[in-house]
C-alpha cells in the first residue's frame, strides 16, 4: 500500500506543482527555509533538538496558529521539561508563528509528504509526541511516526461531510492511521461520532469543544493603531464602519456595491475589505475600480499619506494578520466565503469581540459554531445578497440592536472557553504516564 500511494503522490504533487509554486510566489518569502519543505533543517534546529524531548505541534495556517498559542500556553506548564516545535505549512502561517510564539519555541515548515523528506524531518526532530492541529493527515509522516511508536495526537478535529467522504472513500489507507492516534480531541459529539466512524478507537476521544472559541482571546501587544489610520485617510469621527474579513472571490464586489447604495443613507459609511488571501488584492481592486468605488490599498497608507479629495469610500487591506484590528473598530462585520463561497469563515473572533455581525448561508466548515451563534442572538443569518443588504441597513440604523447582538455573540465565547485546558490535560496525562 505504502508503494502504491508513494507513486501516486509523486504523479500528484509534480502535476499540481506549477499551482503550488505560483501560490507560494503570490504569498511571498517562499525563498525563507524552502528547503525545511523537504525535511532539511539546518545545524542550529539539529543542535538545539539534541537530547531533548521534543513535542512536535503542526499547525497547518493561521486559523490552526491562532489555536497553537492558545494551547502551548496550556502545555507548556505542563510539560517543563519538554522542548516545543511548532510547524506549518504557509509563508502566512510561518509569519504568524514568529510574531507569536517566543524565541524557545521553534518554528519550522512541515514536510511534503515524500518518504526522504519525511525521514529527514522525522530523524531531526526526533519527537516523543506529536499534536496534529485538526485534521492534517499525511501518511507517510503517520507511517514513520507508527514505526517509531511515537504517541500522536489529533486536536480540535472536525471532520466536514465532505471530508468524511473522502476519508472513508479511501478507508483501507486512512482508517488505520486514525485507529492508531494516541488521543483525540473532538469539538463535540457530532464529530466525535465520525472520527469513531473513520476509525479512531472509542476509548481514545475526549469531546473537549473547540479551542477556536479560546484563540479568539484578544490578549497580546497591539500592532496597528486603527482609529489612526482611519484619521489618516480622512474618515469623519464616529462614521460607521462595516468591515468584511476573510471575503473570497465575488464578495468583495457585491459588498461595495451594497455599501454604495447603503451610503445614500448613511453618506460617511466607510467599507473595509479584508480579502482571506492577500494576495488577492490587485484582482479586488480591478474590481473596485469597475465600480467607481474610491479605495485606497492598505499598504499605500505610510507616514505622508494624506486624506484624499473627496475622501475615501473603501479600505482594501491587502496585508495579511491586522484583521482583528480592524473588527475591533467595526460597527458591524459580514463574515466572508459564507455568500459566494462554500465553508464559512471564524465567526468566534467577532463574536469575542462583542461585535454585531452577520454571515451568509454557506458556513458549513463552522456550522455547529454559527448555529450556536444565531440561536442565542449573537449573529444574523442572512441567505442571500438581497437579505445581506436589508440586514446590514437594519443593523447600521439601530444602534440597540447592534448592542443586543454583540452581548449575545460575547457571551456565547465565554460559555464556550476552556478546550484548550482540556485538550492539554488529554496530552499532558498520555505523556506523564
Amino acid at each position: 500500500m505504502r508503494l502504491a500511494y508513494n507513486v501516486l503522490f509523486f504523479v500528484f504533487f509534480w502535476l499540481a506543482s506549477p499551482f503550488y509554486f505560483l501560490k507560494m510566489w503570490r504569498r511571498g518569502g517562499w525563498a525563507r527555509s524552502f528547503g525545511q519543505r523537504f525535511g532539511r533543517y539546518d545545524r542550529r534546529l539539529k543542535q538545539a533538538l539534541t537530547n531533548r524531548h521534543v513535542v512536535w505541534l503542526h499547525a497547518v495556517s493561521v486559523g490552526e496558529v491562532n489555536v497553537c498559542t492558545q494551547l502551548l500556553r496550556e502545555l507548556e506548564p505542563r510539560l517543563p521539561h519538554c522542548k516545543f516545535v511548532v510547524s506549518t505549512t504557509t509563508s502566512t502561517g510561518m509569519g504568524e508563528l514568529r510574531k507569536r510564539l517566543p524565541q524557545h519555541i521553534e518554528k519550522i515548515y512541515y514536510p511534503v509528504d515524500f518518504p526522504g523528506g519525511v525521514r529527514r524531518a522525522v530523524n531531526v526532530i526526533h519527537p516523543a509526541a506529536v499534536v496534529l492541529v485538526e485534521a492534517e493527515i499525511w501518511p507517510n509522516v503517520l507511517w514513520r511516526l507508527n514505526d517509531f511508536k511515537v504517541p500522536v495526537f489529533l486536536v480540535n478535529a472536525r471532520l466536514s461531510e465532505r471530508s468524511l467522504r473522502g476519508y472513508r472513500r479511501f478507508g483501507f489507507l486512512f482508517r488505520p492511521l486514525f485507529a492508531a492516534m494516541a488521543g483525540v480531541g473532538a469539538q463535540n459529539e457530532s464529530d466525535a461520532e465520525k472520527l469513531r466512524a473513520l476509525g479512531c478507537r472509542a476509548e481514545a476521544i475526549r469531546i473537549v469543544g473547540n479551542l477556536k472559541f479560546d484563540a479568539a482571546k484578544l490578549d497580546g501587544p497591539r500592532a496597528l493603531d486603527v482609529p489612526a489610520l482611519f484619521r489618516q485617510i480622512g474618515v469623519a469621527p464616529g462614521a460607521p464602519v462595516l468591515v468584511a474579513g476573510s471575503t473570497h472571490a465575488g464578495e468583495e464586489k457585491i459588498l461595495a456595491a451594497i455599501a454604495q447604495r447603503l451610503r445614500r443613507k448613511f453618506p460617511d459609511l466607510l467599507l473595509v475589505l479584508v480579502p482571506r488571501h492577500f494576495e488577492r488584492g490587485k484582482a479586488v481592486g480591478e474590481e473596485l475600480n469597475s465600480l467607481g468605488v474610491k479605495f485606497i490599498y492598505r499598504t499605500e497608507i505610510t507616514a505622508s499619506t494624506a486624506p484624499a479629495p473627496g475622501g475615501v469610500e473603501c479600505l482594501l487591506v491587502n496585508t495579511t494578520g491586522e484583521l482583528r484590528y480592524f473588527y475591533e473598530q467595526a460597527t458591524v462585520i459580514f463574515v466572508g466565503k459564507s455568500l459566494t463561497a462554500d465553508g464559512g469563515q471564524n465567526p468566534i473572533e467577532p463574536g469575542a469581540l462583542g461585535k454585531p455581525m452577520v454571515f451568509g448561508p454557506r458556513m458549513q466548515n463552522f456550522a455547529a459554531i454559527a448555529e450556536t451563534f444565531v440561536k442565542h442572538g449573537g449573529a444574523a443569518q442572512v441567505a442571500d445578497e438581497s437579505e445581506l443588504e436589508k440586514t446590514l441597513e437594519s443593523l447600521l440604523a439601530d444602534e440597540a440592536r447592534r448592542a443586543e447582538l454583540g452581548r449575545n455573540a460575547l457571551a456565547v465565547v465565554k460559555e464556550n472557553q476552556g478546550a484548550a485546558a482540556r485538550t492539554a490535560g488529554m496530552v499532558a496525562r498520555r505523556l506523564n504516564s
